[in-house]
């Protein structure tokens, strides 16, 4: 199983939407993904699944309880993608751990079990550097960064990449950036080429190729708890040819294919 976590500390950049749509992609291609919200606002859980009732076990209780994930993983409605849910419990999560031992180890070996079950797991952050997504960067293979065309989320990626930087010097040697991928590219603001040069200069190769739209269908989506391959439920789509660009080029970076 191979361990992506999406994440950028600035809110508003399509951490959700791509977290959701490549594991959606990735199933579509016949791979069994995961897909694990380890976001407070449950954007994830609500568009494949839908929102917990206070009742029910998520997340928040497996970390902190430190049990199985595999009595709250659900199917959904895409063949090949489960989900590990979340409810409004996670908001208090990382207040939770800062009290416990070996806290940033949770996630990490809560997986190791399922390493045999999937073919990836998926793993949407919350929009803050707090222990979920030191938890979410441990646990990972390969981070993916979202950043959106505008300039506050370029400037705020240093705060990430030092968080990144820590993580593999103390705590996770292996772990690596598979890729920044630049959303909400429109080609109609002069500000959409500046951040795109930017971040080609500062990580070349390192940047996917694909972009992921402006898009209205891709804002309707979550609306109606679909991936935009089901809302758009057509291969010409734009939703749907930019996440299939990016499900392409994510599995060349980790199979070599």
């Amino acid at each position: 199983m191979k361990t992506i976590a999406v994440a950028n500390q600035k809110g508003g950049v399509g951490k959700t939407t791509v977290a959701v749509n490549l594991g959606a992609g990735l199933a579509r291609r016949g791979r069994k993904v995961l897909l694990i919200d380890l976001d407070a606002q449950c954007n994830a859980t609500q568009i494949v699944h839908r929102m917990l009732s206070e009742s029910e076990p998520g997340m928040c209780e497996v970390l902190l309880n430190e049990r199985s994930l595999t009595p709250i993983i659900v199917p959904t409605k895409q063949e090949n993608l489960s989900l590990a849910p979340a409810g409004e419990s996670l908001a208090n999560a990382d207040l939770n751990l800062a009290a416990m031992m070996g806290r940033e180890l949770f996630l990490r070996n809560l997986l190791e079990p399922l390493h045999d079950q999937y073919d990836f797991a998926i793993i949407d952050t919350g929009p803050y550097l707090g222990l979920l997504t030191v938890n979410a960067l441990v646990a990972a293979d390969y981070v993916i960064v979202p950043v959106s065309c505008e300039f506050l989320p370029l400037l705020g990626l240093k705060f990430l990449l030092e968080t990144v930087r820590k993580v593999h010097d103390k705590l996770h040697s292996k772990l690596k950036i598979l890729g920044y991928i630049i959303t909400m590219y429109d080609r109609r603001e002069s500000i959409t080429f500046q951040v795109e040069q930017t971040l080609l200069d500062h990580f070349g190769d390192d940047v996917f190729k694909c972009r992921i739209r402006i898009n209205t269908k891709q804002k309707g989506a979550p609306g109606r708890a679909q991936t935009i391959f089901a809302y758009e439920n057509s291969e010409q789509g734009r939703g749907t040819v930019d996440f299939d660009s990016l499900t392409d080029e994510v599995l060349a970076r980790t199979e070599g294919g």
